[in-house]
């Protein structure tokens, strides 16, 4: 049997071959957007220059022919759900900030990310983790660095001049009150080990990166409910994560149940229905709490996989026991779903086999991660396949195998343009 995403590849590019009016996926499905698709229900994704750049630098061949035509024919672009906002768009805004959120549904991002944790006074915000904001915000620049855990130490050197002990900090959104949290300002992910003061070691954002939508007037911190708003005016479907704390719970008096439902009940108190929130967390008792106390918001809840390497990985018998226990949806990293094959081709991994066997939907994070591809040492998201990633523009040959192959519901990028015209070339909803 032809597989439905090549047969609508080949439909896809029969239409914009005969320069018709094609009708995008989301005619049928796109419903509850607030732009100006085919039929007034979805918004045109703004993708600028990177996908296109993406394709004209694969390798040759049939995948690369075939988006090379959608690219030069396709009128237009529109969101998708395949294309997950993964913090928003971090590659170049302050991740878990209004101005990524936006950035990425501009993107055409379907579904945004917000890593929820809590705050002194027990209030929910939107960071990847409880004690990043040392490296996620200006707080070291600001009175509010004498309530962090952990205050700036320098980098010590030896008399060679070299690095004895690196510069740290720690400091949890635990340490201040939501009040407090919101007089802060995000900043791209990132410290400079070797810093002698604090405006050093708020410096070393990576050079794939940029500084350039961190300045003074963007960085706008948010906290669950204001995500939510935001969300909702965007038209998008939203995925928190519930962040492991890092302090012993409960947490005067806040226990990590309560957490797991304040998070599910600032949704129900937003009107947010169910099929609009995939609530997620890498702790399996946080999924499992919401699949028994909250089904209706359990069904899609995602138990993310922490996995470092291939041997960390869950196999068959494992897979089959979460789905017994209710839960439908997985979420590993890229280099569990993919290996490759004895021609060095990009192929499904076991796990991916497995995981389908079973009947589990499955979430890929992260793309656009990696920094510059072309490197040939990608680490820790590209491990099972680096060696097909001949250039910067292969990465779009693994999102290929994920989609078509693997039969992944959606990917989590840094940058949300990728995946979403990837999306519409494939007529992916």
């Amino acid at each position: 049997m032809r597989h439905p995403i090549l047969a609508r590849w080949a439909a896809s590019l029969a239409c914009l071959a005969a320069a018709t009016a094609c009708a995008t996926p989301f005619d049928a499905a796109g419903r509850g957007g607030q732009g100006h698709g085919p039929r007034g229900d979805t918004p045109h994704a703004q993708l600028g220059p990177r996908p296109f750049f993406l394709v004209d630098d694969m390798s040759e061949g049939p995948l690369k022919r075939r988006l090379q035509a959608c690219a030069a024919q396709r009128p237009a672009y529109f969101r998708s759900d395949f294309s997950i906002g993964h913090r928003g768009a971090p590659l170049k805004f302050p991740e878990h900030t209004k101005e990524s959120y936006e950035a990425a549904a501009r993107m055409g991002a379907g579904i945004l990310e917000c890593d929820v944790a809590f705050t002194k006074d027990k209030e929910l915000v939107c960071r990847h983790a409880q004690n990043d904001l040392h490296t996620t915000t200006n707080i070291l620049a600001t009175p509010l660095a004498a309530k962090c855990t952990r205050p700036f130490t320098p980098a010590t050197f030896d008399a060679a001049g070299n690095l004895v002990t690196p510069a740290s900090a720690e400091c949890r959104t635990s340490d201040i009150t939501l009040a407090e949290f919101k007089t802060l300002r995000g900043k791209m992910d990132a410290f400079n080990p070797r810093a002698r003061t604090v405006e050093e070691y708020m410096a070393g954002t990576a050079n794939w990166r940029t500084d350039l939508y961190a300045g003074p007037s963007s960085g706008t911190l948010m906290t669950h409910r204001e995500s939510i708003e935001l969300f909702k005016r965007l038209g998008v479907k939203m995925t928190p994560e519930l962040k492991s704390p890092v302090v012993p719970m409960p947490f005067d008096g806040f226990t990590q149940e309560a957490y797991a439902q304040k998070l599910i009940d600032e949704y129900k108190q937003a009107g947010v229905p169910p099929h609009r929130v995939f609530p997620q967390s890498f702790d399996k008792n946080d999924v499992l709490y919401w699949v028994r106390r909250e089904p209706a918001y359990g069904r899609q809840a995602v138990y993310l996989d922490d996995a470092e390497t291939v041997a960390d990985l869950p196999g068959y018998g494992e897979l089959a026991s979460y789905k017994a226990q209710g839960i439908n949806i997985v979420a590993p990293p890229l280099f569990a779903l993919l290996t490759t094959d004895g021609s060095g081709r990009i192929v499904p991994s076991a796990y991916a086999r497995n995981a389908k066997a079973v009947g589990l939907g499955i979430i890929a994070w992260s793309l656009e991660r990696s920094g510059i591809l072309a490197d040939g040492n990608n680490g820790f998201y590209l491990q099972t396949f680096d060696s097909a990633i001949k250039t910067e523009g292969d990465i779009l040959a693994a999102v290929d195998v994920l989609a078509r192959e693997v039969g992944v519901m959606g990917i989590f990028s840094d940058w949300p343009a990728t995946t979403t015209f990837y999306a519409n070339c494939a007529g992916l909803r």
